[in-house]
């Protein structure tokens, strides 16, 4: 399945990344990722805080058919990536978040994840990814078989085929 054609930015989102302390190793990670599947990528770097969050939500689902966050959605103070999110939010998804912690179910701070995804009103799909770069490569590739079919559905496309179970 192919995102060809399709617009997405990623936004991570980290205090040390932003200041420089760190390096963004789950953001590069995504963007390689989703420019393999076919997208035409932008990448945003952000503050952890529910301001900064939010204006770089917005500013990303104007321009973009998809929005991938990662980073801040961790139980500690400054993790509130969901918090900046939710009110975005018309349209929840939880099996998309759902399938990522599934996924990643035997690492034990997976289940500490709070990320969301959803649609905005203008049908602009939104997912939280957790920060870390093996978070990043779940879940890439949970939305390698996600993206391309809801993106498609929300352009009108058809269900694909399904096979018959007996």
């Amino acid at each position: 399945m192919s995102l060809h054609g399709s617009r997405v930015t990623v936004i991570t989102v980290s205090d040390r990344c932003a200041a420089g302390e760190a390096q963004d190793r789950s953001g590069p990670i995504l963007v390689e990722a989703l420019v393999a599947l076919g997208a035409d990528v932008r990448s945003v770097l952000v503050p952890d805080g529910i301001v900064p969050v939010r204006e770089a939500l917005l500013a990303a689902a104007a321009e973009s058919d998809a929005v991938v966050t990662t980073g801040g959605t961790g139980i500690s103070s400054r993790d509130v990536t969901p918090e900046a999110t939710a009110p975005l939010i018309e349209t929840p998804l939880p099996g998309i978040p759902e399938t990522i912690r599934a996924a990643d179910a035997h690492v034990p701070g997976a289940a500490l994840s709070r990320g969301l995804a959803g649609l905005t009103a203008e049908r602009v799909l939104i997912v939280n990814l957790p920060g870390s770069a093996s978070a990043a490569r779940t879940g890439a590739r949970v939305l390698a078989r996600v993206l391309p079919h809801a993106l498609g559905q929300l352009r009108g496309a058809d269900h694909p085929p399904q096979e018959e179970t007996p």
